[in-house]
């Protein structure tokens, strides 16, 4: 399968790693490239930059295929040493960068300087015009059903892609939502030119979380993710748990702040609970894909999965439409 996406990034398959907090490490994006796709380390997971250094030092020594760092821009209670983050990458070697959140203008001169290439993760499509303006070379284009931060114009994908695909020239990735070739297919239909998957890469074998988290997501419905920060204008979308329960109760309270809600949604408490398997001890994102999500095979068997059934499903099932 050859599309804008493989050939500006140099991998067999048009399929990305999402920059997901506490999972997107080594031994994950690793194993997303090795199988033919694009991984991604989350550079803000680890504590500063030297440390996000070594990680990238880990990863080249895992793969030698196409790899990337993502750098998420958002509003954080304590201030992060971005520019830092950023020079370690292009020290690294880093070819492939993943920005999200606000605009990565600040960073572009640096990071077109090292030669890297930039996909900028957007929520609407003025953003991803914007993006293209700047000089990002790809757009991640984030429908309402993604994990993380869908935004606040609630556009799904099936919307928002193909809007986007009329409104831009650089190659779009299709993020939020999918899990399988049918989605694949779908985004390849709507004008993307390969899909970002974060939640379906959480429940498999190689993701560095616990077992009882994969295992919720096997066992979850549709309807088991919720809205927070909605009443501070800056929705994310996290696993169902007790957890969020208590938040989203505390939200149609009215008048909370971001430090009553602080001790709640603290990132360290949601490490842990990946790491230790309490599934209610702490905030993680999950998108309602989990519906789809009924096993917990290795990367390279997922890949090879979902590229074999979208097409399956073009040249067979689509074809079949056409007397």
């Amino acid at each position: 399968m050859k599309t804008r996406i493989t050939e500006k990034l140099g991998i067999r398959h048009p399929i990305v790693q999402g920059g997901m907090q506490w999972v997107g490490t080594a031994d994950l994006a690793s194993a997303v490239s090795n199988a033919g796709g694009l991984g991604l380390l989350t550079a803000l997971i680890y504590p500063d930059p030297e440390a996000l250094g070594h990680e990238i030092d880990r990863l080249f020594s895992l793969t030698d295929q196409p790899v990337g760092v993502n750098l998420t821009l958002l509003p954080t209670l304590k201030p992060v040493p971005y520019m830092d983050y950023a020079r370690m990458i292009v020290e690294k070697g880093v070819k492939i960068v993943e920005t999200a959140g606000r605009s990565p203008e600040e960073f572009l001169p640096l990071f077109k300087e090292a030669g890297i290439t930039v996909i900028h993760k957007c929520t609407s499509v003025r953003h991803a015009l914007k993006a293209q303006k700047i000089g990002c070379d790809i757009v991640s284009v984030d429908g309402f059903e993604c994990a993380g931060h869908p935004g606040e114009d609630d556009i799904p994908g099936l919307i928002l892609l193909p809007l986007a695909a009329d409104s831009l020239d650089i190659p779009i990735l299709a993020s939020g939502g999918f899990a399988d070739g049918r989605g694949l297919a779908a985004a390849l239909a709507l004008g993307a030119d390969g899909i970002n998957m974060g939640t379906r890469f959480v429940a498999t074998k190689e993701a560095p979380v616990h077992a009882n988290i994969k295992k919720a997501l096997v066992d979850a419905d549709e309807r088991q993710t919720a809205l927070i920060f909605r009443t501070l204008h800056n929705t994310a979308r996290i696993y169902k748990n007790t957890l969020a329960d208590e938040i989203v109760a505390l939200e149609k309270r009215g008048g909370v702040t971001i430090d009553e809600l602080a001790p709640l949604v603290a990132g360290k408490r949601g490490e842990q609970a990946l790491k230790d398997g309490d599934v209610n001890g702490g905030v993680w994102g999950a998108s309602p894909v989990a519906g789809l999500i009924r096993d917990v095979p290795s990367v390279e068997a997922l890949i090879r999965r979902i590229v074999e059934d979208a097409e399956r499903i073009i040249r067979e099932r689509l074809a079949s439409f056409l007397s």
